[in-house]
């Protein structure tokens, strides 16, 4: 199997502050659907997880019994061109200012795994493989932006 066959799926999850239709958390809720178009237009972009009217995946019942926590899955072809959307575009001021609207997590927040080129993950996958990942630690079946592996297993510098 060749890297190409594989690409990178994403989940992060987060708890927020508030409800999601609260005035506190506006700032952020009001730009999820612009900072999503970014993404789509992004290098290296293959797939996000909307809700069935097209919206943010945040919309989206999750498998997890705690209702403020909103999901964000999407799919990339690398981990360069994730890391590039995460910290070298407006997505950057979401992520410094993430303490205005989400609570800090104890436990594994987001996930990265590789998977088969055409196949769309689901929020149970992902929920197993952060699960995955607060018992083993990453791997090359669950890992993180810091410690990640290529589509083989071979650890990334």
């Amino acid at each position: 199997m060749k890297n190409n066959d594989f690409v990178l799926a994403q989940l992060n999850i987060g708890r927020l502050i508030a409800p999601i239709d609260s005035p506190i958390v506006k700032e952020f809720t009001d730009f999820i659907d612009p900072v999503n178009a970014f993404s789509e237009e992004s290098k290296g972009f293959v797939w996000r997880l909307k809700s069935e009217d097209g919206h943010s995946s945040s919309y989206v019942p999750t498998p997890f019994s705690d209702e403020r926590i909103i999901t964000n899955m999407t799919v990339w072809e690398s981990l360069d061109d994730l890391k590039a959307f995460t910290f070298k575009t407006v997505h950057t001021y979401f992520l410094r200012s993430r303490r205005k609207w989400f609570e800090k997590m104890d436990t594994p927040h987001l996930v990265l795994w590789w998977i088969p080129r055409g196949h769309e993950p689901t929020l149970e996958e992902g929920k197993e493989k952060l699960e995955y990942l607060e018992t083993n630690g990453p791997t090359p079946n669950a890992f993180t932006i810091q410690k990640a592996f290529d589509a083989q297993g071979t650890p990334l510098k």
